[in-house]
């Protein structure tokens, strides 16, 4: 039987977060995810990286402030897949004054130190660049600043880093079962091992109230209580580009919410999200997806704002996912996205229980919690994420800036498909990957040598892993192009 110090029960963002923050310390760590590594919630974000605006108008000063904060740690943590990007927001007198706007903006760029992105002004939208996608009656608005993210790479990247300072990560490998005892847990995993741990951190996103639940034993032999948590999905939908410059915008809703249409994978636009919540007695599906009413919506709330409407016929691909929200009433686009660290150590072994959380907030999560796994465990250890890079963040003399390095690759490999993409993709370690004998060219600019290393260090073992999570080249490709791919990962098999 395997000992641990710690056994880290999920493969999102926060686990993979937390796993990479706990092996960095000197812990002995151990991450199971039963499926593939953010297969669900962790890749199905609205993709930024940003403090949330809109929080302000719920007084969420606090959140705001720390999701200010880490969006400058995790701008430099990662520059080839987190960048700047500026916000328009066209204004809409009968929605929201413009004094109220201002204020809110004045609050958004002080609210915490900023260094990398520039500050918001105004905008006069007639005979702009910003202006003209947009319906001819919005003529002023609003420009500010925030970041994008790959987010399912992202995921990948903190696994990685985990990987190479000692956790051991498996995927498609559930814990069925996590006993307490006063000095440890007995954990089996779904392919029968058995293993020690001194520590079990229980950050299964959307199903750590149903893991307590079904997975998990005190030393009374009953499950283990969980926290209510409120189960909300949200979807987007993406379009063929409907502007050609690289700003987004925000739109206010008539319905008090705001919705984003983002320039996505260069050729098409990304607008989202919706936010429906699932009734109590509903699971967190494992592939949640968008009902047509979404789409509608969707379309509608853009169409009001842009020249060129949305139609549900325009919809190119979908995704959904579902978010744990802490239950504490109100509206579900109302509803707190800050996080809970829940720990305890009185029935025995200690646990940690993570509930809730945001994208650009995980890091720090990841180091709260794994300073409370410490103190648990008696040895507090100091934090170390802030200000180290992840895997392929390290652009030298490119400091964030990615374009600079991609252009610098693209000349050194003038005939080559694809360098930009996998510039943005792996940063510092695309020059090792493009330097290898290619193979053979399955699919437009995917050759095998990028999908070997796929398998062999980033956990992919099927044409889904990279097609819509590993890259989202599956919205460039043809049916056939994508099965070309499918076809490679079953000559492995």
């Amino acid at each position: 039987m395997d000992d641990f110090d710690v056994v880290v029960v999920g493969g999102g963002i926060n686990g993979t977060g937390l796993a990479r923050d706990l092996a960095g310390r000197g812990w002995r760590v151990l991450l199971a995810e039963r499926d593939d590594l953010a297969s669900h919630t962790s890749s199905a974000s609205t993709k930024l990286v940003h403090g949330g605006l809109r929080y302000l108008e719920t007084y969420e000063f606090s959140l705001v402030r720390k999701a200010l904060q880490e969006r400058e740690v995790l701008l430099r943590s990662a520059p080839h897949l987190i960048q700047p990007l500026r916000f328009v927001l066209p204004h809409a007198p009968h929605l929201r004054p413009a004094w109220m706007i201002r204020v809110g903006l004045f609050l958004y760029d002080h609210l915490a130190r900023r260094e990398l992105l520039p500050g918001s002004q105004g905008l006069r939208l007639a005979g702009s660049v910003y202006g003209a996608p947009l319906k001819p009656e919005f003529t002023r608005g609003f420009v500010y600043s925030d970041g994008w993210v790959d987010d399912a790479r992202l995921v990948v990247l903190n696994a990685q880093d985990a990987q190479a300072r000692g956790a051991e990560v498996l995927t498609r490998c559930a814990v069925t079962q996590a006993v307490r005892g006063k000095d440890g847990w007995q954990v089996t995993l779904q392919n029968g091992r058995q293993l020690r741990s001194r520590a079990l951190v229980n950050a299964a996103g959307p199903w750590a109230e149903r893991f307590l639940r079904d997975h998990t034993q005190g030393g009374n032999g009953q499950p283990l209580p969980a926290r209510g948590l409120r189960l909300v999905k949200g979807s987007h939908i993406v379009v063929d580009q409907r502007f050609t410059h690289d700003h987004a915008y925000i739109f206010q809703n008539a319905d008090g919410r705001i919705i984003f249409a983002i320039p996505y994978q260069e050729r098409f636009t990304l607008i989202g999200t919706t936010d429906v919540e699932l009734p109590e007695h509903e699971d967190p599906p494992s592939r949640a997806t968008i009902a047509d009413d979404e789409v509608a919506y969707l379309c509608e709330q853009a169409s009001r704002y842009l020249a060129q409407s949305v139609k549900p016929t325009d919809v190119l691909w979908t995704y959904a996912g579902v978010r744990p929200l802490l239950d504490e009433g109100g509206s579900a686009s109302a509803v707190t996205r800050d996080y809970l660290l829940e720990a305890d150590k009185d029935g025995g072994a200690p646990l940690l229980n993570v509930w809730g959380g945001k994208l650009t907030t995980y890091r720090k999560l990841a180091e709260d919690g794994a300073t409370q796994i410490g103190e648990l465990l008696g040895d507090a250890r100091k934090p170390w994420t802030a200000g180290t890079q992840l895997p392929g963040g390290d652009l030298s003399a490119h400091g964030v800036n990615i374009d600079a390095f991609a252009a610098e690759l693209q000349a050194a490999y003038p005939h080559r498909a694809g360098v930009r993409r996998v510039a943005r993709a792996y940063g510092s370690r695309a020059c090792e990957l493009l330097a290898a004998p290619t193979g053979a060219e399955i699919a437009p600019g995917l050759f095998e040598s990028e999908l070997r290393h796929l398998v062999e260090k980033e956990w992919a073992i099927s044409a889904d892993d990279v097609l819509w999570r590993r890259s989202k080249l599956g919205l460039h490709y043809t049916p056939q192009q994508r099965e070309a791919v499918a076809a490679w990962f079953r000559t492995r098999s």
